[in-house]
């Protein structure tokens, strides 16, 4: 894992770019890490990243669990058995 300031990624832009295949680099300013880096192999693993920072999703998820301790939610094998019969 690489570190760099702001300055340092935005005078050499595309090697840091290039240093993200082999790892995550972070970026500091004034010493803290601000930022991260990373490299995306394809369109599945960007979706899975951006879906996995969406307030909107997060929402729904919470959402969805709060259903389910409330005893509201469908049982595993029902989810299956509907979704195979449709």
């Amino acid at each position: 894992m690489k570190i760099a300031s702001v300055a340092q990624v935005k005078a050499r832009l595309s090697a840091y770019l290039q240093a993200t295949e082999e790892g995550p680099v972070i970026v500091t300013r004034n010493g803290r890490p601000v930022a991260v880096l990373l490299g995306v192999q394809d369109d599945e693993e960007l979706e899975r990243l951006v879906m996995a920072y969406s307030p909107r999703l997060r929402t729904i998820l919470e959402a969805a669990r709060e259903r389910i301790r409330e005893g509201a939610g469908v049982r595993h094998e029902e989810l299956w058995r509907e979704l195979e019969s449709g």
